[in-house]
């Protein structure tokens, strides 16, 4: 990672810039997304585009998720014991906004 040294208003002006292109950028590549896996998913729809230099497929897929706290609770597992086995990491954050 290259660090900057010198943090000044115009480094957290830049990162604000920064940040708000990748925002506008991914509204508009979701919103093709959106209309990629609406083709897929109709009757006799194709699920890969070709462009002149890239090419999208859309795959679908199942994903199960275990709610672990339903789990335990209905297991009737001590909030005690739940501790025991609960790790706590420090996570940082950078939270940019316009003023």
């Amino acid at each position: 990672m290259n660090a900057i040294t010198n943090i000044n208003a115009i480094t957290v002006d830049t990162l604000g810039g920064l940040l708000a292109q990748i925002a506008e950028l991914t509204k508009q590549a979701d919103v093709i997304k959106d209309a990629l896996k609406d083709q897929a998913t109709a009757p006799n729809g194709s699920k890969v585009f070709e462009g002149a230099l890239f090419k999208s497929t859309v795959v679908e897929s199942n994903r199960a998720v275990v709610d672990y706290k339903a789990l335990l609770a209905s297991l009737n597992v001590d909030a005690d014991i739940v501790a025991q086995f609960t790790k706590t990491t420090a996570v940082f954050a950078v939270k940019t906004t316009s003023k």
